[in-house]
């Protein structure tokens, strides 16, 4: 009987962990002022991924895949590094950030050191 109510009451703790409200660690962050669509505020392409291999570099910008010497958004790709990806086209260029939002500096909290 004792086995019993273990079995059940561990059933119960199990079925009450699973259906806990969790955040999902691999979801994207939410835009902060919901303008400029699902991608974040900025309009335009936007990097969403990077890899650099000993033999390519690749990024992928608003969902496409484009090498280093690739075109994109009216322009080529002339640098992919770790964190951001140069575009050339007839303006000059221009600097898309993988992370755009470490880039902004961030608010004061608290107390300033004295």
């Amino acid at each position: 009987m004792k086995r019993l109510v273990i079995l059940a009451g561990s059933l119960l703790a199990a079925e009450m962990a699973l259906g806990a409200p969790f955040a999902d660690p691999t979801r994207p962050p939410a835009a902060s002022d919901g303008a400029g669509g699902p991608g974040g505020s900025e309009a335009g392409p936007r990097v969403e991924s990077i890899l650099i291999a000993p033999d390519r570099r690749i990024a992928v910008i608003s969902g496409e895949p484009v090498a280093l010497g690739g075109r994109i958004a009216g322009g080529q790709v002339v640098r992919i590094t770790e964190s951001e990806v140069v575009i050339r086209d007839a303006e000059g260029e221009r600097t898309l950030k993988l992370f755009p939002e470490l880039a902004r500096p961030l608010p004061p909290q608290g107390r300033s050191p004295q």
